[in-house]
């Protein structure tokens, strides 16, 4: 604890109310102290002691806290079937940064937590991928699958239901789709990626490279992106929104452009939300059983905890294609 203090630039007392939970500490402070955890490999020591003093009835969920109606849907599934088996539920924001998540997974585990559900920021691999291999606690991948590694992991059929949802807008005859895509590193944004040319080449299309653009799976960056893909000399028909946030903020720019929806341009997206069926027209969307996702991360999670030499499971829930008008045809079609 000197060691860490030291590193840390703070008292031994602070550290101490960091590791036990013992005080409110500034936010700032607390981060520097689980900084100086992280590299001196400080964390072995409480987790150890914690799990040899038995149960503590309690898992930690480590995501994104983004304005996103697809996380709440998902938290409400973990917590309410964390809450069935008798578990109490700790959420840390991870920011989408990996190493305010490693951070935030280092305070879980100085919390003395069983097991862990997380959505792995980019680069995870690097920071806390390290930190849970370091520690007997079980954990579960959940939304964000990496195929080549071996661990349990839930999400849904991103590539598969991109395709669907981009062949229905090649038989509605539109042949130049534009994409705003989400965060280059994560694994949904991959998958929908390949969802999206998949189906260009069961068309026997070419992809226009030019009509891929990076919307940062924000509001702001979908409308950045769909201001590009109008200011293109030759601009798309159509266009698939990679998630929810990116889509709000591509109707934002089409609104201020003028652009009437499904008659001047035909859109779809990821992530469906309650309220798109209200939109004028309502919203063709793909929408993911979040609460199934959430709940189904934390019976394997349950399992893992249970019987830690259990093969590693990977299970991909369907997603449906909620058939509206801003696609361009009617729902009934």
């Amino acid at each position: 604890m000197t060691e860490v203090a030291r590193s840390a630039g703070v008292s031994v007392s602070t550290v101490s109310h960091v590791v036990n939970g013992t005080r409110l500490v500034a936010t700032a402070t607390r981060e520097k102290v689980l900084r100086a955890m992280l590299l001196l490999g400080y964390e072995h020591r409480p987790i150890a002691r914690s799990l040899s003093a038995g149960s503590n009835q309690t898992i930690g969920l480590a995501l994104t806290a983004a304005s996103n109606p697809y996380w709440v849907d998902l938290v409400q599934g973990i917590d309410g079937e964390a809450t069935r088996a008798g578990l109490n539920l700790i959420i840390v924001d991870t920011r989408d940064d990996a190493r305010h998540e490693a951070a935030a997974v280092a305070n879980l585990l100085a919390h003395h937590i069983e097991g862990l559900v997380i959505a792995p920021a980019d680069g995870w691999r690097d920071l806390t991928l390290p930190l849970l291999r370091d520690h007997p606690v079980p954990y579960v991948i959940v939304d964000r699958i990496d195929p080549d590694l071996r661990a349990d992991q839930v999400g849904v059929e991103n590539e598969a239901s991109t395709a669907a949802v981009i062949d229905h807008l090649i038989s509605a005859g539109h042949t130049r789709i534009g994409m705003i895509a989400g965060i280059s590193g994560l694994a949904t944004s991959a998958e929908r990626l390949r969802g999206f040319r998949l189906a260009h080449h069961r068309a026997e299309l070419t992809v226009d490279p030019d009509l891929v653009v990076d919307g940062a799976s924000t509001s702001e960056g979908g409308r950045r992106a769909a201001l590009a893909l109008l200011d293109l000399p030759d601009p798309p028909t159509a266009i698939f929104a990679a998630n929810n946030d990116m889509t709000i903020g591509a109707m934002a720019a089409f609104k201020a452009a003028g652009i009437r929806i499904p008659r001047d341009l035909a859109i779809v997206h990821f992530d469906d939300f309650a309220w798109a069926d209200l939109f004028t027209p309502g919203m063709t969307a793909i929408a993911q059983p979040s609460a199934a996702i959430g709940a189904r991360a934390v019976q394997l999670l349950l399992r893992r905890m249970t019987d830690h030499e259990a093969p590693p499971q990977t299970i991909r829930l369907p997603a449906e294609i909620m058939h509206r008008e801003s696609c361009g045809c009617s729902p009934a079609a």
